[in-house]
Parts: structure tokens; C-alpha cells; sequence
């Protein structure tokens, strides 16, 4: 057995046995504890900030492009959000214990079915070093015992913040190996954990679509998995103009690395001709390469073409693929066949087209008039996520505190047999 297999399988055997020990902790304590950890983080912000300006050089060295920079860039702005996040976590009502359901059955037998954690988590990540805290302190407090694994390129940011993290946390109580960094950026580490079912009950990957396709080929336990973000804007026929210029820019400017971000605008052909000279003229002033089909670019000449990888990408930068469509059923069907099951948003004031996408797009989040830069855990009340599940089971969009848990039940008798 090699040392590095020997290596994760200790940090499973410590996260099970500290998954029991979690349990018997009370709300009061884990938000006593988290607390601790979010002043931690800002006592060590300058090592913090140290750290990360180490990941974020080897990047730029690397030719990483700058979205990709910018999402490994931690500054003071973003750490004092980082801990205040975690702030806001503690302050969030404890799910674990909250009874679902309650009855007796004619035999007098009572039936309780009570939310619970999940056990071991699992989580395997790239780029985003406000992931260790977002990932540690939601596991943390829905009760889970977590394991991290970071990319190597935000490996000094990682250690950096799972270390102030365990010293603040330990100081306040917190029982020991409940949150643990996988100190190796081997690949081989992410096979022995995802094979690691004797000690993870979950495996969340957020990462590029190979991370995670690599995670699921190998995993022996469940994986919910942080796909893709293609998502889409559709400007109907009865939309207001105005407000689609608005939302588009947001949707595409505002973080374009983020997997929220707008990667395709489709345009109902009955404003095409008003929308679309009116919405370019926004976004290439902000920096954006538009990417058209042969009808955009009849009304847009100027603009590069738009080829059948277009519609499948998540571009994370300032790129955009637009297409004009005939009608509501014509963007619905481009968007169930290319998206990525993220978030997709139709703007109109029909209120009976806004009914029919909300019904008939197949994602975890769907809006009407409104950015789909708002599938975000804090921006749904979460205080923070996991990730955005693109699955179906268990848990679906943003992931917060209650996603985390599962549920079992108790029963109580008198004596009962079955005969």
C-alpha cells in the first residue's frame, strides 16, 4: 500500500471517528465554535493574504487568463467576506434535529422521522480558495466531518485558511479532525478518496468538467456533482427592451468567471432586429466578443461566427454566443439540448410565456426577468453553499446547510411484535 493511499485512509478513519463526536455537539456549540473560526481567519488575514499572493503569482506565470486569475485572487475586501460568511452561517437555524414527521400507527407504535447529518463528506475542488471556508463551516454545522481536497494552484491559500480555521475552531471546542485539508496536490489522492467508501458517505467535486467527470468514473459512494454552467438568457417577443439590456449586462459582465454567468443570449426573432444592434453595443463597450449564428450576424456584421461548439460552451470569461430563435418552444428546446441543467432565465412580460419556461426548462434554477447571476447560496438565504448541484437526487441548485443532511427514523413501542 503506498504512503499516500496510507495517508488519505487516516484522514477517513479520523473524519468517521470525528463524525461521531460532532453529533453530540448542541447548535450552541458549533455556532460558538464557528464564530471562533471567523475571527481566526481575520487574526491571520496578512498570512492569509501571503499565501495567497504566492498562488496567484505561479498563476499568472502559468498564462492562466485572467478570469481564471481573478477567481483564485483572494484581497482584504474578499477575506472580510470570507469570514463574515462564516458569521453568517453561525447565525443560520440549526438544521440537524428538526423533526420532519410525527405519527403512531393503529398498533400504538410511534414513528418520528428526524433530520440528521449526513456523516463524511468529501469535497474536491479547483481555483476558488473561499471554498475551504464555505465548504468547512456549512459541513461543519449541518454536522459532517469534511475532507478537502484543493487544486494545486490555490494550494498555499488553501493550507493558509484550513489552518487558521482548525486554530480558532480547536480553541473554541471544536472536536478534533472534524475538518481536514488534503496536504498533497497529487492526482492520485483524488482516486484513493473517491474510493474511499469504508469512511466518505458523500463526494461533492466542483471543478471543470474533467474533475468531475474523473470523480464520478471513480467514486464507490454517492457523488452530487457541480456541472457545468452553460446558461442562457432568452429575450422574448414581449419583452421590455430595456430591462433585457440590463439583465444581459449583469448576467454576462458582472463575474463572467463564475458559473452563474450568461454564456448564450438567445433573442426571439420579432425583436431581433430592435434588441440585438441595442444589447452589442453594451457589452462590446464592456469588453465582450460576441459569437452569432448566421441571422445575428446578418444584423450584426461585424461579429465572429458562432460554430456548434459555441452552444456547448462555458466560456467563464468575456466571450458570448447569441442566436436568434423563432419563438418560445425554439429556445426552449436550445436550451434543454445545450444547457447544462444551471440556470436559465427568459425575459417578457407575457406572463403565460414566463409560465411555460419556468415549466418547461429542465434546471435547477429558472427565471423570469430576473439575472442568473443570482443562483448563489447567499443570495437564496443560505448564508453560503457547497456548490450548485446540476443533479436531480437529494439536492438540486444551491446547496446549503439543509442539502447537507439526511434523515432517519425513530421509532418507540410498548412491547409490539410484528407475529
Amino acid at each position: 500500500m503506498s504512503d499516500l493511499k496510507d495517508a488519505i485512509l487516516l484522514l477517513g478513519r479520523q473524519a468517521k471517528k470525528a463524525a461521531l463526536d460532532l453529533v453530540k455537539l448542541s447548535a450552541g456549540d458549533k455556532n460558538r465554535i464557528l464564530m471562533g473560526m471567523a475571527d481566526q481567519i481575520e487574526a491571520e488575514g496578512a498570512e492569509i493574504l501571503e499565501a495567497n499572493a504566492r498562488d496567484v503569482a505561479a498563476a499568472a506565470s502559468k498564462g492562466l487568463s485572467a478570469a481564471l486569475v481573478d477567481r483564485l485572487l483572494l484581497n482584504p475586501k474578499r477575506l472580510a467576506a470570507m469570514a463574515g460568511g462564516v458569521r453568517k452561517v453561525a447565525g443560520l437555524p440549526d438544521p440537524v434535529g428538526e423533526i420532519l414527521a410525527d405519527w403512531t400507527r393503529p398498533n400504538g407504535l410511534r414513528i418520528v422521522k428526524k433530520r440528521v447529518p449526513i456523516g463524511t463528506i468529501g469535497i474536491i475542488f479547483e481555483s476558488r480558495p473561499n471554498v475551504t471556508s464555505d465548504a468547512a463551516v456549512l459541513c461543519f454545522k449541518s454536522g459532517n466531518a469534511t475532507i478537502l481536497r484543493g487544486g494545486s494552484e490555490a494550494f498555499h491559500s488553501n493550507r493558509a485558511i484550513a489552518a487558521a480555521m482548525a486554530r480558532g475552531g480547536s480553541a473554541a471546542g471544536m472536536p478534533e479532525h472534524a475538518i481536514q485539508l488534503v496536504p498533497f496536490t497529487d492526482r492520485e489522492s483524488v482516486r484513493h478518496l473517491a474510493e474511499m467508501d469504508a469512511y466518505l458517505d458523500l463526494i461533492i467535486p466542483r471543478g471543470g468538467k474533467g474533475l468531475i467527470e474523473t470523480v464520478v468514473s471513480l467514486a464507490r459512494m454517492p457523488v452530487i456533482k457541480h456541472y457545468d454552467g452553460i446558461c442562457h438568457t432568452f429575450v422574448d417577443a414581449g419583452a421590455n427592451l430595456e430591462m433585457a439590456v440590463e439583465i444581459c449586462i449583469d448576467a454576462k459582465c458582472a463575474k463572467p468567471s463564475a458559473c452563474n454567468a450568461m454564456e448564450t443570449l438567445l433573442v426571439h426573432e420579432a425583436v431581433a432586429e430592435a434588441f440585438l444592434p441595442w444589447v452589442a453595443s453594451a457589452l462590446t463597450a464592456r469588453g465582450v466578443e460576441l459569437r452569432g449564428d448566421g441571422r445575428t450576424r446578418e444584423i450584426l456584421p461585424g461579429i465572429g461566427e458562432a460554430t456548434e461548439e459555441d452552444w456547448d460552451t462555458e466560456y467563464l470569461d468575456l466571450i458570448l454566443a447569441v442566436k436568434v430563435v423563432g419563438g418560445l418552444d425554439a429556445a426552449m428546446d436550445h436550451i434543454n439540448a445545450h444547457g447544462s441543467r444551471h440556470s436559465d432565465c427568459i425575459v417578457t412580460e407575457d406572463e403565460a410565456a414566463g409560465e411555460r419556461f419556468l415549466t418547461g426548462i429542465d434546471s435547477a434554477t429558472v427565471y423570469v426577468n430576473a439575472s442568473t447571476r443570482f443562483t448563489d447560496g447567499e443570495e437564496f438565504g443560505f448564508g453560503a453553499e457547497i456548490g450548485i448541484s446540476t443533479d436531480k437526487l437529494h439536492a438540486r441548485g444551491p446547496m446549503g446547510l439543509v442539502e447537507l443532511t439526511s434523515y432517519k427514523y425513530l421509532l418507540r413501542g410498548s412491547g409490539q411484535t410484528r407475529g
